[in-house]
């Protein structure tokens, strides 16, 4: 059975720059069985219901604007799978949640950056599922448990946000190893807390429990992967801490794995 993963994926630059962040992504795909397909929940794609996209091949979204020329001449088209994402509506319609699919959809950085890095011979085939922001961390846990069959199967699910969040920070000044700030601190080592006791009960009610919640993510959207890649571990999830690193004093870039 496949473990699952929460991969912080920085900004767009983590594919290109010598980061530590861009250094554990480069090794990811040494540190976990070989899957036979990839289904990543990425934060870059929200909607209203459950959606999974069924391309005839991935194409690379660009998804961002104000970075160096080089970084929109990267691509990622990895192959599609037809089964997957048949397989993960069938799951989720049969949780009572539904599933749309977009033929038109490709991937987006929060998908392709970090997928570049660990399997850069874009052989593995890839679906992409998109988050319901609106709905909260308690559902995306049940999101993630009507998918862990897929384990079984060959699947390595991925969730891909960011551990904290809070980008109205960039306004100001920015140095990259500027010292970690006391708020993103006290919000990191709560999630950590909780996320290596398996306590779901806290994780799903975060916004209201953890210190700085609304600070370090203003908005959802980020997270929710997380609680993808934790309601797919099962309902006692055992996590490790693969990697943890702090950019400009506030933007968090830990990444976890659960079995």
């Amino acid at each position: 059975m496949l473990p699952t993963l929460f991969l912080s994926h920085g900004s767009p630059m983590t594919a290109a720059e010598d980061t530590p962040a861009h250094r554990f992504l480069r090794a990811l795909g040494g540190l976990v069985p070989r899957p036979k397909a990839i289904l990543i929940a990425s934060a870059h794609w929200e909607t209203a219901l459950p959606t999974v996209n069924t391309p005839a091949r991935n194409t690379t979204i660009h998804d961002f604007y104000g970075f160096p020329r080089p970084l929109y001449e990267l691509r990622y088209d990895a192959p599609a799978s037809p089964w997957l994402a048949e397989r993960t509506a069938a799951l989720l319609r049969a949780a009572g949640l539904g599933c749309e699919t977009d033929a038109s959809r490709g991937l987006d950085h929060g998908a392709w950056v970090p997928l570049l890095l660990a399997y850069p011979e874009m052989d593995i085939p890839v679906v992409q599922l998109s988050i319901q922001t609106q709905l909260g961390a308690g559902y995306h846990l049940a999101l993630g448990a009507a998918l862990a069959p897929l384990r079984e199967e060959g699947v390595l699910i991925i969730g891909s946000g960011s551990y904290t969040h809070d980008l109205r920070r960039f306004r100001g000044a920015r140095v990259f190893d500027a010292p970690e700030t006391k708020d993103v601190t006290e919000f990191s080592d709560w999630m950590h807390q909780k996320i290596m006791a398996g306590d779901l009960a806290a994780l799903a009610n975060y916004r209201k429990l953890a210190p700085y919640a609304q600070d370090e993510h203003p908005t959802d959207e980020h997270l929710l992967p997380l609680h993808v890649a934790i309601g797919a571990a099962g309902p006692a999830p055992k996590a490790e801490l693969l990697h943890r690193s702090v950019e400009f004093g506030f933007l968090r870039m830990d990444s976890y794995i659960f079995n």
